[in-house]
């Protein structure tokens, strides 16, 4: 007999009890895996007539339906014009599954796939007091559900809407652990920061030299992991230079010998500071106290040598001196590129580990990127750049050509830095890992747009343009939405990912073609 038929509620019930064991066994995070393994159930039950096409949406703060999982749908970023066009409606509370049709639906759906007359069950997500969203299971056209399907789905919709919030509550969790690692990180990084603008009045040299020592342990074949803990304790190689007087700290000329064994001791001021028993903290320590020893035994101040050294200290020794010899200091102009090169290569095997310098070889590409993206000086519009195309990453999401290029090398760099950010964010969620990373990277993309934002100002005040205030005015309004969809990602981390994406690709190819093309016009005046 089938279901329509002879289905009574003892075995609707058990049907219902089979699907929420079987859909509780699914990991909590892949809704596009929970849709699969519903549709595979449905089918198996007689009459339930469904087709290989379903979709999970659920509202964001502005009351818009975002798609935040899909089965034989294409997902959000494939349609990202369709996504472009949501408007914001208020959904009355629904307590029931009911037929309906893609144009039907309010707002209306958008799938490109689908027709508009296109017939589906609507199964409500519901929170405690409101519709949060809707699972949309499309049918077969020439099914007619009876009372009983009906009260079926409308039991599924509460089935499906506790896996839901038991997933929004583990990814809710999980941003809020990034939270807490993120508050003790910045600490650190902020008393970094501080020693830093005692001797440097941008603090750019602890940017540049933190990327220099991730690159250099990704040419080194160092573990993501590694590399993030890295990226965390190296702003704090010098942290040991706020015991310093500022008569040596900051004087213009060469050192006494007296004066330089009081600046050595930076290190061992940096060592007490960071005492510690977990990893972070035993990590910085080991950078602040060993990045002056040298590979031979003649550093400072306990005079290691070889793998003695901590391999992170060997790293940041290249990256810190590298970057000290190519930037601006009281005592000294920077070095010609090259010739900051060669003599970190001169010294490979005397001052520095010789395969951290082969390393160093190997991400020179990145290294020159770096300096560029994070540099002291105003940008000048007519500074050629040369960077080999292999630097360059595939685009995956926001896709570079020359049209998007303004004609000054220095910013199309940063734009094209900002669609690797962008690009990163894509790969995290389309490849499904959690919020953690999405809060990850969306944070790394929210400092670089300072970053660059802030460079990008201070040329077009030093120059004289007169789109500066319209231009401040757009990048203080994206850097406010970065900061609303960082505040969403912790309130509802299933759809802040998906709405980001959208929003990047559409806000940032439209600047720069609108916007920042115009600044064209600054490589006449600068001339």
């Amino acid at each position: 007999m089938g279901f329509r038929a002879g289905m009574d509620k003892n075995q609707e019930i058990l049907a219902i009890s089979r699907l929420v064991f079987e859909l509780s066994q699914i990991g909590d995070t892949d809704l596009d895996d929970t849709l699969s393994r519903l549709f595979d159930l449905l089918r198996s039950l007689p009459g339930i007539r469904v087709l290989p096409r379903s979709m999970i949406t659920l509202r964001n703060r502005r009351g818009q339906p975002i798609q935040i999982a899909q089965h034989g749908l294409p997902p959000v970023w494939a349609n990202a014009d369709l996504a472009r066009q949501r408007t914001s409606v208020t959904i009355a509370p629904e307590t029931a599954a009911y037929l309906a049709t893609p144009a039907s639906l309010q707002p209306p759906l958008l799938v490109a796939e689908l027709a508009p007359d296109a017939p589906c069950f609507v199964l409500p997500l519901n929170g405690e007091s409101y519709t949060a969203g809707r699972l949309i299971i499309f049918i077969e056209p020439d099914w007619q559900p009876d009372a009983v399907e009906f009260e079926f789905m409308t039991d599924l919709a509460r089935a499906i809407s506790m896996l839901v919030s038991r997933c929004l509550i583990n990814e809710t969790l999980r941003v809020r652990e990034v939270e807490l690692e993120d508050a003790r990180t910045d600490a650190i990084r902020r008393l970094g920061t501080a020693s830093e603008y005692r001797d440097n009045e941008t603090g750019m040299h602890i940017m540049r030299m933190t990327h220099f020592a991730t690159a250099i342990a990704k040419a080194l074949g160092l573990p993501p992991e590694t590399r993030e803990l890295l990226s965390i304790c190296a702003p704090m190689h010098d942290v040991g230079k706020i015991g310093i007087p500022d008569a040596i700290l900051l004087k213009p000329g060469r050192l006494s010998a007296d004066e330089y064994e009081v600046m050595k001791t930076h290190t061992d001021i940096g060592k007490r500071l960071l005492n510690g028993e977990d990893n972070l903290i035993q990590t910085a320590q080991d950078i602040a106290a060993c990045h002056h020893e040298h590979w031979d035994g003649n550093g400072y101040p306990q005079g290691l040598a070889g793998e003695a050294i901590p391999l992170l200290a060997r790293i940041c020794a290249v990256s810190d001196v590298f970057d000290a010899l190519t930037s601006v200091r009281p005592y000294k102009e920077p070095w010609p590129f090259e010739e900051a090169v060669a003599w970190v290569r001169t010294n490979s095997g005397s001052h520095f580990d010789p395969a951290v310098v082969a390393a160093f070889d190997q991400a020179l590409p990145e290294i020159m990127r770096i300096r560029q993206l994070y540099r002291d000086d105003i940008i000048d519009p007519n500074q050629m750049l040369d960077f080999p195309e292999t630097l360059y990453r595939d685009s995956k999401w926001v896709h570079w050509d020359d049209s998007l290029r303004v004609g000054i090398d220095v910013i199309d760099e940063h734009h094209r830095y900002l669609f690797d950010l962008t690009n990163d964010l894509f790969e995290v969620v389309s490849t499904k890992q959690s919020s953690r990373e999405v809060a990850r990277v969306l944070k790394a993309l929210d400092q670089y747009v300072e970053i660059h934002f802030r460079a990008e100002e201070r040329m077009m005040e030093h120059y004289g343009y007169g789109g500066l205030q319209e231009q401040q005015t757009q990048h203080g309004e994206f850097e406010e939405r970065l900061g609303e969809f960082y505040e969403e990602l912790h309130n509802n981390p299933l759809t802040a990912p998906f709405d980001i994406l959208v929003y990047l690709r559409s806000w940032l190819v439209g600047h720069i073609l609108n916007e920042d093309a115009q600044l064209r016009e600054l490589l006449v005046s600068a001339v």
